[in-house]
């Protein structure tokens, strides 16, 4: 992955799936991120980072048969791989080090 950072979007996706564990579809993966960031990402801009993610292999999806709720339609679930959980450690590093030293001015009085 060498010094190829993820971007903003890009970490709350892979947080959520992680979040979401099992139960990482991508309803569900939208619904934690709404939540944790009071802000529902558009269709387009959520599926485009999950191809991303897929083509640089940072996650892999598997399909499970459809329900009745689902019209038998089978759902994409979607796991975080080993290389996206570098990944995510990598920009956690990244952006701890930029944060080291700010706390007095970036904290609320």
């Amino acid at each position: 992955m060498g010094r190829n950072f993820l971007g903003e979007f890009e970490q709350r996706v892979l947080l959520a799936i992680l979040r979401c564990d099992a139960n990482a579809t991508p309803i569900e993966i939208r619904k934690e991120i709404a939540r944790a960031s009071g802000h529902d990402p558009s269709r387009g801009a959520f599926y485009t980072t999950l191809d991303r993610l897929e083509a640089k292999q940072l996650v892999r999806w598997t399909t499970e048969g459809g329900d009745a709720g689902r019209d038998g339609l089978p759902q994409r679930k979607f796991v975080v791989t080993p290389d996206g959980v570098k990944a995510l450690r990598a920009s956690r590093k990244a952006l701890l080090e930029l944060w080291n030293g700010l706390d007095e001015i970036l904290s609320e009085s």
